[in-house]
């Protein structure tokens, strides 16, 4: 079996990696990953955008594979936030007809980070650098604003996963979808 995920990042892949093994359907899968362009901004701003990234990487990546893994990390509009927005994780699983959607938990970023990601039209990891809230230029591929956040009790490995587990669901329980 061929699993195949749309992206370079370490820690995408990690998460990935380590479930195959709890999922009897995936044990045997060898997974090859490829960085595929999301098709929607550095920063998804909404719960739509998040999701067609996810969506657009698992169906670009889909070619002589089994299942295709498409993860992406976005804001979404959430009310009574003091920012307006959470962060989360969407997964989409991609069978060549069917896709199949998982999101993680959600998290408030800090108000001066969701400012200058909207301002300056930036990613998070460049927000939370720039405001010097890490000396990683690139915290997404470690332990995320997540784990920073919430000094390494959550990571992004681990809301990644979360995301994945969701989107298994429906995979491991065909009869019931």
């Amino acid at each position: 079996m061929k699993v195949f995920i749309g992206s370079e990042n370490p820690v995408k892949i990690a998460a990935v990696r380590e479930l195959l093994n709890e999922y009897k359907f995936l044990m045997d899968a060898k997974l090859f990953s490829k960085r595929i362009n999301s098709e929607v901004s550095e920063q998804p701003k909404s719960l739509e955008e998040t999701v067609q990234g996810a969506v657009n990487r698992a169906k670009t990546i889909f070619y002589e594979c089994d299942y295709s893994f498409g993860i992406e990390s976005g804001m979404m509009k959430v009310p009574q936030t003091r920012t307006g927005s959470m962060d989360f994780c969407a997964c989409a699983i991609y069978d060549g007809e069917s896709s199949y959607l998982g999101l993680s938990c959600a998290f408030e970023f800090p108000v001066a980070v969701t400012k200058m990601i909207h301002e300056e039209d930036i990613d998070a990891s460049e927000a939370y650098y720039r405001l010097g809230l890490t000396n990683e230029k690139d915290i997404g591929s470690l332990q995320g604003a997540i784990g920073l956040l919430t000094r390494g009790r959550i990571t992004r490995k681990d809301y990644t996963k979360q995301a994945v587990r969701m989107a298994l669901i429906q995979l491991e329980n065909r009869d019931l979808y």
